[in-house]
């Protein structure tokens, strides 16, 4: 084949990603915030673990104490995993570390890639750059080069900042890759979400979805007999890299094929569809409009199936949890470190108790991503120009707020009872006593007035703010790592309170303070009036 044929042959994919390094320097300054504070939250996660651990867990007494508990109990081991190297420290900060870690930098990138592809496509933009000299694939290019030097940046910081704290440096490198690549391949997925769904929204919770069933399926296989099920998931992949251990490289081909595969069918996708449209076409509508009598109608119309959704997925998580909870008395009574472990996460009280109220906290959160997936479609009615259509005519800003909020604190409320009755339902199933589902579900709905905080502070950056509102996330993030790893890197109690998840009483092993909870719906309702306020005399858009 001549010369002047093969160039004739590239051009046309040279012109499909021209412009892309131009894209990413865009992305990367209008992520300059962004990116930064999730590379330094969690770098500072991981070290700071590290860091505490080596006092909590000195001696080879503690770590072999330790060890013996978690590896016979199988309500931690789908919390955390299986504890493979407890004669050291770093082995105990991979153990604890690793799965949480892989799904916040997932989280990250997914949401890294929605915003550049499908948010930018939605809003219009897109359009407008590929009228240009802008390639097909440019964008698509540029997202997942952002998302993917997130990602690394994130494994080189923390591997080096182990290294400097005294852990092995092959060890803090399969630590750190273990991280990158569950990242990497979930980014890619959120890049096949961008071209499946319609909305930016969609595509999130799709993604979010995929990344939830995986943590299911890693929890199920470590915590039960069918260990083969945690090989169905990247973060089991990324698990048994062990770390520190005997550093075990296999894992990194299924989770770079996984990343591989979902990249290439991202460009396969989006070659194949027409710009603004997606590969799961909207339904029509209803020929008439019965039942949408108001703007709250609309609202829920737009809500429900997206609440079903999460209904459905909140379940299963209740029914897991609560068979679970069944198993914790097994625990060895002597294992003091890990009595120690479940009190830090969830207040005194039976370990039962507990882990209870840990994983009722661990829900709360889940529900608050809920609550702010529901009040980010304000934003994006209004970037769209829908929101313009709507107030010009008798609907005024605050109803149509108000419309929108109300969805996010009922969806909320019902969600966290859903979660409720599924795990208390399975606990008192295992245990015989059914007084265990009003404990239970008391446990899960405490959450509610934490939850309202993150609504009402989403209130108030979309009202001061609204450009911002991407920085929701990023609040709910730094609350996740203040509830989850506060304790472990023996922050005082103040700064864990910082959280409102972390000055809710404990329930069931608790008594139920009134106190904090009228002082958290307290603040959600100011924060929410400022918020509204704000919102009721800037710009649209």
């Amino acid at each position: 084949m001549s010369t002047s044929a093969t160039l004739e042959q590239a051009a046309p994919s040279r012109h499909r990603v021209r412009g892309t390094r131009p894209l990413l320097r865009l992305a990367l300054r209008r992520d300059r915030l962004m990116i930064p504070i999730w590379v330094y939250a969690l770098v500072a996660a991981a070290v700071g673990t590290g860091y505490s651990f080596k006092a909590l867990y000195g001696s080879t007494a503690e770590q072999e104490q330790l060890a013996a508990g978690v590896n016979a109990n199988s309500s931690i081991l789908a919390l955390v995993g299986r504890l493979h190297e407890p004669l050291s420290v770093a082995g105990l900060t991979s153990w604890r570390l690793l799965g949480l870690g892989a799904v916040l930098t997932s989280v990250m990138s997914i949401l890294l890639v929605v915003r550049h592809t499908r948010a930018e496509e939605e809003e219009g933009r897109l359009e407008l750059l590929a009228a240009g000299s802008v390639g097909r694939f440019a964008p698509l290019a540029a997202a997942l080069s952002v998302m993917a030097l997130a990602n690394v940046t994130v494994a080189v910081l923390m591997a080096s900042g182990l290294v400097l704290i005294g852990f092995p440096t092959i060890g803090s490198i399969a630590f750190g890759l273990g991280w990158c690549t569950v990242g990497i391949g979930f980014g890619g997925l959120a890049a096949v979400t961008a071209q499946i769904a319609g909305t930016a929204r969609s595509a999130n919770g799709m993604a979010m979805a995929a990344l939830g069933a995986a943590f299911l399926l890693r929890a199920a296989g470590d915590a039960g007999t069918a260990t083969w099920l945690s090989y169905l998931s990247p973060i089991g992949w990324a698990q048994r890299l062990r770390p520190y251990t005997d550093e075990n490289w296999w894992p990194l081909l299924p989770l770079l094929g996984f990343a591989a595969v979902t990249m290439l069918v991202a460009v396969r996708l989006n070659d194949r569809r027409d710009l603004g449209g997606a590969m799961l076409a909207a339904r029509p509508g209803p020929v008439d409009s019965t039942g949408l009598t108001g703007v709250r109608a609309l609202a829920w119309r737009l809500q429900r199936a997206g609440l079903l959704g999460w209904g459905v997925a909140i379940l299963i998580w209740g029914l897991v949890i609560g068979n679970l909870a069944g198993d914790v008395g097994k625990l060895l009574g002597s294992s003091t470190q890990l009595q120690e472990l479940m009190a830090e996460l969830g207040g005194p009280g039976a370990l039962a108790d507990s882990f209870i109220a840990a994983t009722a906290g661990i829900l709360g959160l889940i529900v608050a991503a809920f609550a702010v997936q529901t009040l980010l479609r304000l934003r994006a009615e209004e970037t769209s120009g829908r929101a313009e259509l709507l107030l010009s005519g008798s609907v005024g800003r605050i109803p149509w707020l108000l419309a929108t909020v109300w969805p996010a604190v009922r969806g909320s409320a019902l969600l966290l009872a859903v979660g409720g009755l599924g795990t208390g339902g399975a606990y008192a199933l295992r245990s015989g006593d059914a007084g265990q589902i009003g404990r239970v579900l008391g446990a899960t709905l405490v959450q509610l007035p934490a939850v309202l905080v993150v609504i009402g502070a989403g209130v108030l950056v979309l009202g001061l703010l609204p450009r911002w509102a991407a920085a929701i996330w990023g609040l709910l993030g730094v609350f996740l790592l203040l509830g989850q790893l506060g304790p472990a890197l023996q922050l005082p109690g103040w700064a864990i309170r910082i959280s409102p998840f972390g000055s809710l009483p404990k329930l069931p092993g608790e008594a139920l303070a009134w106190g904090p909870v009228v002082a958290l719906v307290l603040v959600a309702l100011v924060l929410g009036g400022i918020g509204a306020a704000a919102f009721r005399h800037r710009d649209l858009g």
